[in-house]
């Protein structure tokens, strides 16, 4: 009597992942670049151009902000 063993080999590979997000990182990459110009061009000391770097990263939060206030919502 003959007895043969099979090992099945199964894969063991992460499945690939694709993340489709469209263009809205790109309009908020510019927007931040556009912030950095802005607030850095307008700074009157090296302070303000620090400030002004900090608020080009933050800046949809500022406009929706703004925004709220003018729906007063």
């Amino acid at each position: 009597m003959t007895t043969e063993v099979h090992q099945i080999k199964q894969d063991c590979q992460k499945p690939k992942v694709v993340h489709h997000r469209g263009g809205s990182e790109a309009v908020y990459g510019l927007g931040v670049i556009g912030a950095w110009i802005y607030f850095i061009g307008t700074a009157t000391t090296f302070w303000m151009g620090v400030l002004g770097f900090l608020k080009g990263i933050v800046w949809p939060a500022l406009l929706v902000l703004e925004l709220l206030k003018f729906l007063e919502m």
